[in-house]
């Protein structure tokens, strides 16, 4: 009983007094926004330096792009994505006064995409040649092989890495802080600071993301589920 009532106490003075709740919520949508359209970004990105490998790779066309994506692909990939973060608004955006989200959009959409390039990469490199000296039979030219026939098979195989990446990213976002945004992590250590107590703030940031991880695991599960419903068609 007396734990009870001690949570109970601890609840309303970090939730309740003075609508400290409202941290966390105002900083879960500035984690959502700058989570969905990194993920726009990184589809995008991801997708262009993916095909333009690919075509390297397999026609050894497009040299000198993908000797930038090479690049792109080695720096994003071999960097922290806090030090990205941090790099892009101190020092390209340092002497700009530019909104802090879009900082950190732009930083973990270009995080993304280099990720997903190289998952949709090696899905398109998985399908089998054949595949293409089909589209070719058919009249059907490089690009529309690529769009038609070889990209759908790529996403179905790739779905649970994609998916896995988005997660991810959504987490990668609680280093937001850095930058000063009041993202759903800053919250909780905004109530932390005014406070004194750790405890029930990051615990209920930890259950807020445990809880949208879940959610896109189950969305990702069903779309699986009805792709395969449409392969035995």
């Amino acid at each position: 009983m007396e734990l009870f009532n001690s949570l109970k106490d601890s609840f309303y003075e970090n939730f309740i007094v003075d609508d400290r709740w409202k941290y966390l919520t105002d900083g879960l949508k500035n984690t959502l926004l700058i989570t969905i359209l990194a993920i726009l970004i990184g589809i995008i990105l991801g997708f262009i330096v993916a095909i333009i490998r690919a075509t390297h790779d397999k026609t050894g066309k497009m040299k000198i792009l993908n000797f930038f994506a090479k690049i792109y692909l080695t720096i994003i990939r071999g960097t922290p994505v806090v030090v990205q973060l941090m790099i892009i608004y101190f020092v390209i955006f340092g002497s700009v006064n530019i909104n802090k989200v879009f900082v950190a959009v732009l930083a973990f959409g270009l995080n993304s995409g280099a990720y997903v390039a190289e998952i949709v990469r090696s899905g398109i490199m998985s399908i089998d040649n054949g595949q293409f000296e089909a589209g070719s039979s058919l009249g059907l030219s490089y690009r529309q092989t690529m769009t038609s026939i070889i990209l759908p098979q790529a996403f179905k195989n790739v779905l649970p890495a994609l998916a896995n990446e988005f997660i991810v990213l959504l987490k990668e976002t609680s280093v937001a802080g850095y930058i000063a945004i009041a993202d759903l992590t800053k919250g909780g250590d905004v109530i932390r600071s005014q406070t004194y107590d750790p405890f029930l703030p990051l615990i209920a940031v930890a259950v807020i993301y445990l809880v949208m991880v879940m959610f896109l695991t189950s969305l990702v599960t069903k779309l699986e589920r009805r792709l395969a419903k449409n392969d035995k068609r």
